[in-house]
């Protein structure tokens, strides 16, 4: 275990870091998912018509996940797994990848 907590990204407010910092490691390990989750949401809100151009794709995306995926790493049981992630509708999609062991995706 690291001797101090991590650092802030930057452009977090200060506020904002100060809640997260009180929160239980549960919590956090939600908004974690929530972030990840919303984060996916405005990619996909603000894809254009380029993002369907199949010469985009990357080499081991699927053919059935479009090519407004982004992958997302999801912690479950202390295991870490990209999944790819899109918005169909009203509806946020996933697929699974793999495991996310540092691999830089």
């Amino acid at each position: 275990m690291p001797d101090s907590p991590p650092s802030p990204p930057p452009g977090l407010s200060d506020d904002v870091a100060d809640a997260l910092a009180a929160c239980s490691p549960a919590l956090l390990s939600a908004v974690a998912t929530y972030a990840e989750e919303l984060a996916a949401y405005r990619d996909a809100a603000d894809d254009t018509t380029e993002n369907d151009d199949p010469d985009r794709r990357t080499d081991d995306r699927p053919d059935d996940v479009p090519a407004k995926a982004t992958l997302t790493v999801k912690n479950i049981n202390d295991n870490r797994y990209y999944y790819w992630q899109w918005r169909e509708g009203e509806t946020v999609k996933s697929k699974y990848k793999g495991p996310a062991n540092g691999d830089g995706r």
